[in-house]
């Protein structure tokens, strides 16, 4: 696992490097893309980059990692609709090219089970972008996920509602008790994992994740099993890191071909 503490501006710009750099190389790539507010300053970035120098994502697909299960179609707070808005809409995926689980679906359990075979279709992931809730959750894995666990039904934490209630007029009793998540072997089987973490109220979950004991209490730690993880935070959400120290020698020193 490599950690890079950065300021958040610059923190989005590597993250959009990665993306660049798998497109360009291959136009056909598979994307992972989460929703909250960790990765909206990249897809400024990759809509950014989009608009001004010709980055495509026109052969691209991409899965998304989660979805609120019951909310009407056109609710705002929908994650599709949160996905198009953010990013889809913003570049030039192809129609169709952007999936997500079906919160809708009669049959939640098949829908989570075709959900898993079409992302297998498509060859898997390249590049999972995540963010870690305060409790160390990544999709919505929350304390207490399988660590061999595949996109399901999952019930929210109180803290997961109460952290999201800000998207929803800050009411808690709006916030869904249910969802459909990617789980955590789902996400270990992309090639490449990118989390983004800012603010001091990450810091316990960024120091569980990157120097805790692997553990279904804090889900995110099972990142550390990953070949090819790279985990993005702030000065803030770095301070209880007991190696930020290293962490900021080994980038400082790292080769710059290298890449994330």
């Amino acid at each position: 696992m490599e950690v890079v503490i950065a300021p958040a501006e610059e923190l989005a710009r590597l993250a959009a490097d990665a993306v660049e750099q798998l497109v360009r190389a291959k136009p056909d790539a598979v994307l992972g893309l989460a929703t909250g507010s960790s990765p909206l300053k990249v897809y400024d970035e990759l809509a950014r980059r989009h608009t001004e120098e010709g980055l495509s994502f026109g052969r691209a697909r991409a899965f998304m990692l989660d979805e609120y299960v019951g909310l009407p179609a056109d609710h705002p707070e929908r994650y599709r609709n949160v996905i198009e808005t953010e990013i889809a809409s913003r570049v030039d995926f192809a129609p169709g090219a952007v999936q997500g689980p079906d919160g809708l679906a009669d049959d939640l359990p098949a829908a989570c089970a075709a959900y898993e075979d079409a992302i297998a279709q498509a060859g898997g992931v390249d590049l999972q972008i995540l963010g870690i809730g305060t409790d160390g959750h990544i999709a919505f894995n929350e304390p207490g996920s399988s660590l061999a666990s595949r996109t399901r039904i999952k019930t929210l934490t109180q803290q997961t509602r109460e952290d999201n209630a800000r998207f929803f007029d800050d009411d808690i009793d709006k916030v869904p008790h249910h969802c459909l998540t990617q789980g955590l072997a789902t996400i270990m089987s992309a090639r490449h994992l990118v989390l983004l973490a800012t603010g001091r109220g990450k810091a316990e979950a960024v120091h569980q994740l990157a120097e805790g004991a692997v553990s279904a209490l804090w889900p995110a730690t099972i990142m550390q099993m990953h070949p090819h993880a790279t985990v993005l935070v702030d000065d803030a959400a770095a301070s209880r890191l007991q190696l930020a120290g290293y962490y900021r020698q080994t980038f400082a020193s790292k080769p710059g071909w290298q890449g994330l």
